[in-house]
């Protein structure tokens, strides 16, 4: 452990934004003890860190959760003035490293209130335009700023094999292809790096953009039975194939980090997979961005979690992880950490590489130049132009599954000017269900979580000034007795809100007795059936004979004018199914390949309402 140099203000190539970025990183490096690396390693959670924290620790990174159930609103000013106040403790520093604070925007800058939260991945892989995903990404970043966070802890790239696992609403599709043009989303967050910018390297246009977090590398949608953070069985060549192939895309747009999964490959925890992560991503594919790892990470390697610590670090570090979310306990992991280096289980080489790539990422950000917030960009959040990209997210991500029962007679577009209409269901008249996980809370949660208009809203926006509308959450038998009053009904249903392992189901379905609603409007009222689900679902072939319509509208987020917007025949459907719809779980997973598949729909079916 050597003794680094004094700076002088005569004497920072570092701190000159004009000399190169591997210039600097070296001028930096070689000033920095070993325990100002190390706390360049470490990721802590806010609700640890201060000023003290930060500056005694030389803490490199501070992130947050995604929230839990009950906590108030929160606004993205106070996380700006928050953020700020630990960059101010980071710039008191000895060598006035900024922190970098990341945090999960899967779906907008969704745990804030205000803002735009869109389509979850899965509804956005419908679209199949990759435009779109794009331009999500820019208006993301442009919200994540505005919050004073510099770090996106997204997109999730998976290929989701298996409708059972409970992160399935975060991807894109099962079809790798599907996925790897979505990665579009990076050059969105990030900007777009210039022409023969190298493959790998960390890229980002400015102030107004996030660094972006691929993950997590690499097979976490392939786990036997869809568990999550389960063991993806196969081979190498077909992990490179089929899981492998969106990270190319996402490094060729210089996307600045990528996060290991929790998951294991063939029986080997991919936190720890030197292989893959440094032979293969490193070594062979070129990836000169930091790898952090997952959310308490190294604790979950330890069987049962949070045993043999040290060990977990030891393999982790060596595995090339190079900053780790710890998230609380940050002195054990410093003190394991200078321990192995000093008996030399981890070289000084490796500790050396790990910093390089951190202060890689914090110099192609531009946070020396600019660590502070930007509250011109609180402007920006939740604002229309935002919205209307939202709202035709949710448009184009809506995919019809049944139209009429004589496919003579199609029953949509709806009529904007019928006399009466009955809206029900549970999902009708609920934003949080709407909106589905990591919306306000990890889990999300039930009710006006947000800014945003349900269905029930966005009906009574579109149809006639003359048209009455009728809600009830669960109708009533008096009300369904008078089936003659009513022109037709909308009926939305779907799932209670999860994510991550909550979510896992063996047998995916529709949520509170949903299809037994749709099923008893139906026998009564000419009926559109709204899914709002994560996934596709076991549908009941009673209720699929009884609708006159079927849609898949997904977690569409805030804007549910979106989905009237189509439904009302403003504008036609044009999704088409990212997954495979089964059938029964007996069928689970599927492959579009194989000589036995027989879905109840394929993958890409989408019906229109307009005949071309």
């Amino acid at each position: 452990m050597t003794e680094a140099r004094e700076v002088t203000a005569m004497d920072c190539v570092y701190k000159n934004p004009n000399e190169g970025v591997e210039d600097r990183i070296q001028d930096l490096l070689q000033r920095m003890t070993a325990e100002e690396k190390i706390g360049q390693m470490t990721q802590i959670h806010r609700a640890v860190s201060s000023a003290a924290v930060i500056k005694d620790f030389f803490i490199g990174s501070v992130c947050n959760s995604a929230g839990k159930s009950g906590n108030k609103d929160v606004m993205s000013e106070d996380w700006a003035e928050m953020i700020d106040g630990f960059q101010t403790a980071a710039l008191e520093t000895r060598l006035a490293i900024p922190i970098i604070y990341g945090l999960d925007a899967v779906h907008g800058n969704n745990k804030f209130y205000g803002t735009t939260i869109f389509p979850h991945n899965i509804g956005l892989g419908a679209t199949r335009d990759y435009d779109l995903a794009r331009r999500i990404g820019s208006a993301t970043a442009l919200e994540v700023r505005a919050s004073g966070a510099h770090w996106v802890f997204a997109p999730c790239v998976a290929v989701g094999k298996d409708p059972r696992w409970g992160r399935c609403l975060e991807s894109y599709s099962e079809d790798t292809e599907v996925v790897c043009n979505m990665t579009s989303i990076v050059s969105g967050l990030q900007g777009s790096p210039p022409e023969g910018h190298p493959a790998g390297y960390p890229f980002l246009a400015g102030r107004n953009n996030v660094v972006a977090c691929a993950k997590h590398f690499v097979g976490d949608g392939g786990t036997e039975m869809g568990k999550n953070e389960g063991d993806t069985i196969a081979s190498y060549e077909d992990l490179e194939r089929i899981h492998m192939a969106p990270y190319l895309n996402c490094l060729a747009q210089g996307v600045s980090a990528v996060m290991p999964s929790y998951s294991l490959w063939n029986g080997r925890k991919l936190h720890g997979d030197r292989f893959l992560l440094t032979e293969i991503l490193k070594d062979k594919l070129g990836f000169k961005g930091c790898l952090v790892s997952d959310w308490s990470g190294i604790d979950k390697m330890g069987e049962p979690r949070g045993s043999n610590y040290r060990e977990c670090v030891e393999a982790a570090i060596n595995a090339g992880i190079d900053m780790v979310m710890v998230p609380y306990k940050y002195e054990k992991f410093i003190n394991e950490l200078t321990s192995l280096v000093k008996d030399g289980k981890i070289l000084m080489s490796r500790i050396d590489d790990a910093v390089e790539r951190i202060l890689r990422l914090k110099f192609t950000a531009g946070l020396f130049e600019h660590p502070f917030s930007d509250r011109s960009l609180l402007k920006f959040v939740g604002c229309k132009e935002h919205r209307e990209i939202a709202r035709e997210a949710v448009r184009k991500s809506l995919v019809l599954l049944k139209n009429g029962k004589d496919s003579d007679k199609p029953f949509l577009p709806l009529d904007r000017n019928a006399k009466r209409v009955l809206v029900a269901g549970t999902h009708a008249d609920d934003l949080g269900f709407q909106c589905g996980g990591w919306s306000k809370t990890w889990q999300g949660q039930s009710g006006r979580i947000t800014i945003g208009a349900t269905i029930l809203d966005a009906v009574k926006a579109i149809v006639g000034a003359e048209t009455e509308v009728v809600y009830e959450k669960i109708p009533s038998e008096e009300t369904l007795s008078n089936e003659d009053d009513f022109s037709y009904a909308i009926v939305a249903v779907g799932e209670a809100p999860y994510a991550e392992s909550r979510g896992d189901d063996p047998e995916p379905s529709i949520h509170f007795d949903g299809g037994e609603v749709v099923s008893l409007v139906a026998e009564k009222i000419p009926t559109v059936a709204i899914l709002m689900t994560g996934r596709p679902v076991v549908l009941d072939k009673t209720m699929l004979e009884k609708v006159e319509a079927l849609v898949a509208a997904w977690l569409p987020g805030t804007e549910g004018d979106g989905i009237a917007d189509v439904v009302f025949g403003d504008y036609d459907f044009t999704g088409k199914l990212p997954m495979s719809w089964f059938r029964d779980t007996d069928q689970l997973p599927m492959n579009p390949e194989a000589d036995s598949y027989d879905p109840l729909f394929p993958l890409g079916f989408g019906l229109k309402c307009k005949r071309e």
